[in-house]
C-alpha cells in the first residue's frame, strides 16, 4: 500500500493506493476532508478494430450510505443514476477523454464509487481527480496528469472548492480542469459577471490545479509502473496517395458547400465514387479508404479557415448566422418560441404549475425540491436520421443542464412569482450549438408566458481551429465545426454579463490568452443575438391566460397547524368550497393555484380568516355550531369558535338558548375579550339596537335563597 497526502485549501488530500479493489489495473481511496472516493480503472486487453471512436464509459456513483441515508423507493436500493451522478460523469469524462492516445482503441472503463460523504466538501470535483490518479498509475496509456477544482466567489474573494453552504452566497461558480500547462475543461454559471472576473478566476483554479496534480506525480514516483503497448495501424501510403490524387480538389469544393443536407449528400456521393474506383486495386479497405476521405475533409476544412478566414458556410470567422424568431407560436401554452439560427432551430415552450409541481429530488446528501427545470429533447428526426427512441440520453441531460443553469439567474424571486416553472425545449434542426438555441428560446418563450425575467439571455457557442502557431476563433460554430475543431466552447448570458459558460476541448489544453479572445469575440457575438431577442420579444407580457393564477401569502408558522385542521379538515374543506389547491410550506408560505382569479382570491381570504390574529372589538358574520345551557359556540372562520354566553344573546333575559338560535343559524358577533388562555368570547346583543328605557338588570344575590329559607349565608368550602 502506498498513500500521499497533503494540505490543499485548509483540508488534508490523501491518495492511497494497493489496498482497496486491487485486482483494477490501477485504484485510488481519495479522501479529503471526511469525504471518501473509490476510482477504478480497466481496459480491455484487446483493442476494437470495428469502431472509430475511442470506447471509454465513465461511471460516477452515489451510495446513499455514504451519508448515512437508506434509499427512497419500494426496492430500497440504488437505481437508475440521477440527473446529477449522470453530470458529474461527463464531468469526468470530458478533461480526460481527448489525452488518450488517437491509436488506442482499447475499451476502457472509469468507475468512481463515493463511499463517504460528509455533506460539506462535495465529491463531483474530486472525482476527476482519482479518475487522473487512477489512469496515472495503472497501466493504460494515457497523457496525464490533470486536476479538477471549483472555483466561487464570494464579494470579491475566489474561494477553492467552496463548501454547499458557501454556494448559496457565491456570485458565480466554476469546474475548471487543467494540466500543468493549460486549461483542458470549464463548467460553471454565474449572476452576470463580467468576462475578465472569469478569466481571473480560471488563474486562481490553476495555481490549485497545480497542487494536485503535484501530489498525483508523488504518488506515481513510489511506484514501478509499466503501460501498455499501442499496435499502430501502419498507413497505407499508396492507398492515401491514391485518394488524394484524384480526389482531393473535388474534397475542397465540398467543404465550400454551405448547405449542410447538401455538403453530407456530396460527400456521400463522392465516397462512393472514391470505394467504387479503389475497388479493384484495394479490395477489402473500404474502412482505411473511409478514415483517409474524413481525414482529408478535416483538413481541408481547417487549411481554408485557417489560410482565407473563410468557413464552409461562407461566413467570416466572426459572423453569426441568420437568426428568426417566432414568439408564441403555440397559442394555447402557457409561453412558447420558434427560435432559428441556420439550421439550428428549437421549439421551446414553457408551462407555468403550482407547488405540487416541483421537482423531488433524493440524492446522497440532501433532499429537496426545484420549483425551476428545464428538459431538453434531441430526436433522431432533427438531423434527418433514423435513431433508437429510449431513455433520456447523457448528452440530452447535459445540454438541458447547461440552459438551465443559463436563465437561472434572471429567474424571479419565487415571493415574486410563486409558480414552478418548466421549460422544454425540443431541437426541430441541429447544425451546431442547439443548447445555446434552447437558451434564446427559453428565454423569449418565459416573457411570452408573462415570467417577469431581469432580462433576456442569450447563448453563443465558439469554436477553434489551431495548428499550433496559427489560430482561428470561430463564432456560432457548425456542427461540422465542432466535429472537425479544436474547441466548443459555450457562453450564455445577457447584456449585464455572463450567466453559464463549458468548455470543452479536443486538444491538450487552451492558453489564457486564446480564452480572453474567446470570450471577447463570444461578448461581441452575444450582444448581436441579444439585440435581435429584444426586437422580437421587448417586453414581458402578460400572464397568459391558460395559466393558472397564483398567490401567496404569509403566515405566523403558528398557525400552520389551525390551519391545516384535525385530519387536515380545514385545509380540504377550502380546497373543496374554491376548486383551488392550497398548500402550506413550513415557513408558513400559503400558497394557493387555481384557474379561476376570483376563486383563488375567495381561498386566500379564507386562508386569512382562519390564521390571522383576532383583536378586541372586531365583528364578524358567523354561524352557531353548537348549543349550551350557558350559551352558544359560533364558528367566525373555518375551524375557528368562541361562546356567545347567554347573558350576551339578548339585551332582556333569555332562559334557555335554543329561543334566540339553534345549529347552523347565521349570528353577527363582536368579540368582546380573550382570556389569558386564548378563549374568545363573543357577544351578539353588542350589534343589536338598544331597547329604549332599558336599565341592566339588578345584579343577582346567590345568598338570597338561603336567606329567605332562614339558613346562614353560604360562605364558601371549609
Amino acid at each position: 500500500m502506498k498513500n500521499v497526502e497533503k494540505e490543499i485549501g485548509g483540508k488534508t488530500l490523501t491518495l492511497e493506493t494497493g489496498k482497496i479493489a486491487r485486482q483494477s489495473a490501477g485504484s485510488i481511496v481519495l479522501t479529503y476532508g471526511e469525504t471518501v472516493l473509490l476510482v477504478a480503472v480497466n481496459a480491455a486487453k484487446e483493442a476494437r478494430e470495428d469502431i472509430g471512436y475511442f470506447p471509454l464509459q465513465v461511471e460516477y456513483r452515489e451510495k446513499h450510505y455514504a451519508s448515512g441515508k437508506i434509499p427512497g423507493g419500494f426496492f430500497k436500493r440504488e437505481a437508475r443514476p440521477t440527473e446529477g451522478e449522470v453530470l458529474t460523469s461527463r464531468l469526468t469524462d470530458r478533461p480526460i477523454r481527448p489525452l488518450f492516445p488517437k491509436s488506442f482503441k482499447n475499451e476502457t472503463q472509469v468507475m468512481v464509487t463515493v463511499l463517504q460523504s460528509d455533506g460539506e466538501n462535495l465529491s463531483d470535483t474530486w472525482a476527476g481527480v482519482g479518475a487522473s490518479a487512477a489512469l496515472l498509475i495503472s497501466n493504460i496509456p494515457w497523457n496525464g496528469p490533470i486536476a479538477t477544482v471549483r472555483v466561487g466567489l464570494i464579494g470579491s474573494d475566489f474561494i477553492f472548492n467552496p463548501t454547499r453552504e458557501q454556494l448559496d452566497e457565491c456570485l458565480f461558480e466554476m469546474v475548471v480542469s487543467g494540466n500543468k500547462e493549460n486549461i483542458v475543461m470549464v463548467e460553471g454559471e454565474a449572476k452576470e459577471v463580467k468576462e475578465d472576473v472569469i478569466i481571473e478566476g480560471l488563474k486562481y483554479a490553476h495555481k490549485y490545479i497545480l497542487e494536485i496534480i503535484s501530489v498525483q506525480e508523488d504518488l506515481a514516483s513510489m511506484l514501478d509502473i509499466s503501460k501498455m503497448d499501442i499496435h499502430e495501424v501502419a498507413q497505407n501510403a499508396e492507398l492515401d496517395a491514391f485518394v488524394k490524387g484524384d480526389f482531393n480538389d473535388k474534397i475542397d469544393q465540398i467543404v465550400k458547400i454551405t448547405d449542410k443536407v447538401v455538403r453530407n449528400e456530396s460527400k456521400s456521393e463522392l465516397t462512393k465514387a472514391i470505394l467504387s474506383s479503389a475497388n479493384e486495386k484495394f479490395p477489402d479497405q473500404e474502412n482505411e479508404i473511409k478514415s483517409i476521405i474524413d481525414a482529408l475533409f478535416k483538413e481541408s476544412m481547417r487549411e481554408m479557415i485557417l489560410s482565407d478566414g473563410v468557413r464552409s458556410d461562407g461566413r467570416a470567422t466572426t459572423d453569426i448566422r441568420e437568426i428568426t424568431i417566432d414568439p408564441s407560436i403555440l397559442k394555447r401554452v402557457h409561453g412558447s418560441a420558434l427560435f432559428t439560427r441556420g439550421e439550428t432551430q428549437a421549439l421551446v415552450v414553457t408551462t407555468l404549475g403550482s407547488k405540487r409541481d416541483e421537482m423531488i429530488i433524493d440524492s446522497m446528501d440532501e433532499d429537496y425540491k426545484k420549483n425551476y427545470y428545464l428538459h431538453y429533447n434531441f430526436p433522431p428526426y432533427c438531423v434527418g436520421e433514423v435513431g433508437r427512441i429510449g431513455f433520456t440520453s447523457r448528452r440530452e441531460i447535459g445540454h438541458g443542464n447547461l440552459a438551465q443553469r443559463a436563465i437561472k439567474p434572471v429567474l424571479p424571486d419565487y415571493d415574486d412569482f410563486p409558480y414552478t416553472i418548466r421549460i422544454v425545449s425540443e431541437i426541430m434542426e441541429s447544425n451546431g450549438s442547439s443548447s445555446m438555441a434552447s437558451v434564446c428560446g427559453g428565454s423569449i418563450s418565459l416573457m411570452c408566458a408573462g415570467a417577469p425575467l431581469k432580462g433576456h439571455v442569450a447563448g453563443i457557442a465558439m469554436g477553434l481551429i489551431t495548428d499550433g502557431t496559427r489560430n482561428a476563433v470561430l463564432s456560432d460554430i457548425l456542427g461540422l465545426e465542432d466535429h472537425l475543431g479544436d474547441m466548443d466552447f459555450k457562453i450564455a448570458g445577457t447584456r449585464e454579463g455572463v450567466t453559464a459558460i463549458q468548455l470543452d476541448l479536443k486538444i491538450d489544453g487552451i492558453s489564457f490568452e486564446l480564452m480572453t479572445d474567446a470570450l471577447s469575440q463570444a461578448n461581441e457575438g452575444r450582444m448581436h443575438i441579444l439585440d435581435k431577442m429584444y426586437e422580437s420579444v421587448p417586453e414581458v407580457g402578460e400572464l397568459s391566460e391558460f395559466a393558472p393564477r397564483i398567490t401567496s401569502i404569509q403566515i405566523n408558522p403558528e398557525k400552520i397547524g389551525a390551519l391545516i385542521g384535525p385530519g387536515g379538515k380545514n385545509i380540504k374543506k377550502i380546497i373543496e368550497d374554491t376548486e383551488c389547491e392550497v398548500n402550506v410550506d413550513d415557513d408558513g408560505i400559503v400558497t394557493v393555484a387555481g384557474q379561476d382569479a376570483a376563486k383563488c382570491q375567495e381561498a386566500i381570504k379564507l386562508v386569512e380568516a382562519i390564521t390571522f390574529e383576532p383583536e378586541v372589538g372586531m365583528e364578524f358574520d358567523g354561524k352557531v355550531t353548537r348549543l349550551m345551557n350557558f350559551g352558544a359556540f359560533v364558528e367566525f372562520a373555518p375551524g375557528r369558535e368562541g361562546l356567545v354566553h347567554i347573558s350576551e344573546l339578548e339585551w332582556h333575559r333569555v332562559d334557555k338558548v335554543e329561543d334566540v338560535c339553534g345549529p347552523g343559524d347565521a349570528m353577527k358577533i363582536k368579540l368582546m375579550k380573550i382570556d389569558d388562555q386564548g378563549r374568545l368570547d363573543f357577544s351578539r346583543k353588542a350589534l343589536l339596537e338598544k331597547p329604549e328605557g332599558w336599565t341592566p338588570p339588578p345584579k343577582r344575590d346567590r345568598n338570597q335563597g338561603s336567606r329567605d329559607r332562614g339558613r346562614k349565608p353560604f360562605k364558601g368550602r371549609r
